[in-house]
Order: structure tokens, then sequence, then C-alpha cells
């Protein structure tokens, strides 16, 4: 039974009677914890003189398609051109080069929240079950919870030349089974709805993993179901859980797959919870002050304002899609002392994995250049094809689409609200502040917002339980 809290205290402990009476109540303390909603605790009481900051990561929708599921043919590289920007022919890479700066780096733990795969095919779970525990070999534990994309979904493809093959998907059962080692053996308390978890991450902290899609309908509807919610009775086993923590005075962090905000100043649904504002009254009466999310795929950080002195800020921090430009992961740390969190935005050192392997392929070998690319091209190429019903000449075309490319670079990475002013400049940006109609304007105008919050690095104290 893996602890990260473990590692930390072994790598800190000033004797190894200290250390070992440690382990010996936390194993006792999550003895036959597992899939209820009671727990048997033991009170642990920490010497500060064994407290330490220790680090973890969160990484979400990795999207993660099993090489052996395409072969690079027409039908595949149509899907990929067609897509939302995920770097699916470098899906694999993508993933090694996790497994690769875990080693290296040796974060304490690590939090991946949702869409794990491309569409829930059986053999991309599998074969990311295989990467999660070397990473876990290499002293990092894995904690895990399902996206839209990962159960019950008809649209799990394979990629055979010209043609898209239907391919096996997973249930829930299956879920909780593939992922057993990875978050759901050390639950000391799972919901008896949904596929959300509570357990000890490290002293003083235990992490909130809620599962908050829903896709008991998808095989019905013949497509994943992408909006998120809690149910009133997970909303009741939010409650439950967080008193189980207040037991031994940890703090609680909250990781969910949906966004609790909203990160766009667009009307688009599916983003966030569709009970958000009911789900944010549980978490401020529970005192929870910070969410982990995803699903949007671009990097933002968000805070739900106070109404009254009495009330705690809440901060939401969306993650950029691993599987989409510019690829990357939250590094984060936590004092047990001082409860403080801290969040900066990280790219993968996809061009070090690459070194490291003696990989030729000069793409891996420039991947930051490469990447960012390949993410402006796909902007420019769908601008273009949204402009071409306009009265605009090809020449306003062009330019205003070489705004997109630039400024959606920008967006993904968490930038473009503190840093677009040589865009506004362009001739292209003045063109489509003159269109007044349609998606593509809003969207143009929304990526400009000014933000005082930063999107890319956040510093919060969580509350005492």
């Amino acid at each position: 039974m893996k602890f990260p809290s473990k590692k930390a205290l072994v790598r800190h402990r000033k004797s190894a009677l200290i250390s070992l009476l440690l382990l010996l109540s936390m194993s006792l303390a999550l003895t036959s914890c597992k899939d209820t909603n009671s727990s048997n605790l033991t009170s642990t009481a920490q010497d500060p003189n064994d407290l330490h900051p220790f680090t973890f990561w969160v990484a979400t929708d990795t999207h993660f398609l099993d090489k052996k599921l395409q072969d690079g043919g027409t039908a595949f590289q149509k899907y990929v051109t067609g897509g939302d920007g995920k770097m699916l022919p470098y899906s694999d890479e993508i993933l090694e080069t996790l497994v690769y700066d875990a080693e290296q780096q040796k974060p304490d733990f690590l939090i991946l929240s949702g869409d794990l795969t491309n569409n829930g095919e059986r053999s991309s779970h599998q074969e990311l079950t295989q990467k999660l525990k070397r990473i876990e070999a290499q002293g990092t534990s894995v904690y895990v919870i399902p996206g839209n994309h990962d159960l019950f979904n008809p649209w799990a493809r394979s990629f055979s030349g010209d043609k898209q093959l239907v391919t096996d998907s997973i249930t829930d059962k299956d879920f909780t089974k593939m992922y057993e080692d990875f978050g759901y053996k050390e639950a000391v308390s799972r919901d008896k709805e949904s596929l959300s978890y509570i357990v000890k991450a490290a002293p003083n902290l235990w992490l909130l993993m809620i599962d908050s899609s829903q896709y008991h309908n998808n095989q019905k509807y013949g497509f994943p179901q992408t909006d998120g919610r809690l149910t009133a009775s997970t909303l009741s086993w939010i409650d439950n859980s967080v008193k189980l923590a207040a037991k031994e005075h940890a703090s609680v962090l909250t990781v969910m797959h949906h966004n609790l905000l909203s990160h766009t100043s667009m009307s688009v649904s599916g983003f966030k919870l569709n009970n958000s504002q009911e789900t944010i009254k549980v978490l401020r009466e529970n005192e929870l002050n910070l969410v982990l999310s995803g699903h949007i795929h671009m990097q933002d950080i968000r805070v739900d304002p106070v109404t009254s002195s009495e009330e705690t800020p809440i901060y939401d921090i969306a993650t950029s899609a691993m599987a989409v430009y510019p690829h990357q992961y939250g590094a984060m740390t936590f004092d047990p002392l001082s409860r403080t969190v801290n969040y900066e935005a990280t790219p993968l050192n996809v061009e070090g994995w690459a070194k490291a392997n003696g990989n030729t392929d000069q793409n891996l070998l420039n991947f930051k250049t490469y990447a960012e690319d390949t993410f402006a091209t796909n902007s420019y190429n769908k601008a273009m094809d949204g402009l071409k019903e306009s009265s605009f000449t090809q020449s306003e075309k062009a330019s205003m689409a070489e705004v997109m490319a630039k400024l959606n670079v920008r967006y993904f990475a968490g930038t473009a609200g503190s840093s677009s002013e040589d865009i506004k400049a362009m001739p292209g940006y003045k063109l489509w502040e003159g269109l007044q109609e349609g998606f593509l304007g809003g969207y143009i105008q929304s990526m400009t917002e000014d933000k005082e919050l930063s999107n890319i690095a956040l510093e919060v104290v969580l509350t005492k339980q």
C-alpha cells in the first residue's frame, strides 16, 4: 500500500524509530477503508520537526491513445487535423515524457484529473496503467479520477488505413479495477453513487477526488455526455468525508474534472458544473477553498468572489490539457505547517526525454517549437475555414487568421490576458473588432480580456479542518 507522505517522512526523518511509529500508525488508520462511506480512523499527532514541504503535480486531459490503435493512415490524419488540437501522433511520447520527468524530479505524488484517454478505448486504459505503474515504481504515487471521455464511450475507435473501426470501451466497474492501485485501494472513503473517493496523500493533506462526469447514458445517446454534475448523494458524501479529515485536523484539496467556475466570458455550456452554485455552497460550508480541474483544455485560474467577510474565496485552477499545446502540468508544493499551496504551470521536457533516449525525430528534439507551430497552424486554418463565407477579402481573412493563430497560442498557455497589446495592434485584430456576429468574433474578444489574477501561478493557504 503506497503513501506519498511516507516517502516524504522517510526522506526527511531524523530517527528510524520516529519514522517507523508514524508509518505504523498511518497503516493502521487506513486498514479496511476501501469502498464504503464509513472509515476506521486512528488520529496521528505529527511531530512538527518531521513536517517538511513536499512536491506534487496535477495533470489533466492526457487523452492518451494507445499507439497500437493507429497506423498513421489517412483516417487517422483526417481525425487529427479535424480535431481540437490534441497532439495524438505523439500521444505515447508525451506520456513517456511524463514518466521521464517524474523520474527526474521525483514529486511525492501525481494527480490525474480525468480524460485519461482519447475516447475511453480499453487498450488505451490498459497501456496507460502500465505507464502509471512505472511512475509509482520510481517513488511517485498516483491518484486518478475519470473524465467525460473515459467510460462507456461509444466513440472508442482505432484507425486503419482510410477507416475508423469501433473498438472496446470500459465501464465504471472496469475503471475501478484497472486503476485500483491509483487511489481506490488507498481510499479512506468512497462515494457509493460515483467513482469519487477521499484519500490521505501526505501529512496534513487529504485529496477529495470527485467524479463529476455523467456517463451512464452514453451508449443510449450514441455519444459521450460532456457536461458534469454532482448528485445530492455525492454532495452529502463530501460533507461526511470532510468530517473524517477534520478528525485529523487535515486540510483538504478538492479535485474534479469539470470546472467549478466559468473560465471564459463566452456563453458556452458543458464546461462548468451544471449545479456549480449548489456545489460551491457545499464547498464553502466545509471551508474547501481550492479546486483543481481541467476539461476546458486551456490554462486559467479563477476565484469565486466573497459576498461577505464571513465567506472564504474559492479558487479554481483549470490546468491546460497535457495532450494540447503547451503540453504542461501544474507543479505544486504544500507546506504541512503553514498549509500553504503553491502552483506553477510547467511544460513537459519532451526535448530532454527525446535526447536521453537517443530519439532522432526532429519534431521531438525541437518539440516546443514544433508543438507551437502545429497549434498555431491548426488555429490559422480553423479561422480561415470559419471566415470562408464572410465578405472579407482573401488578404483580410489571412490577416485575421494570423491574429487567431498568435492569440490562441497565448490563450491556451494562460498568458493572453496579460500579454496581448502587440496582437491588438495588428490590422487583423481591428477587423475582428468590427465583426459583430458569430462565435469567432466573440472568442477573439474573450481571449484578450484583462486578468488581474495570474493564470499560471497561485499561492493560497488551505483551510485547516
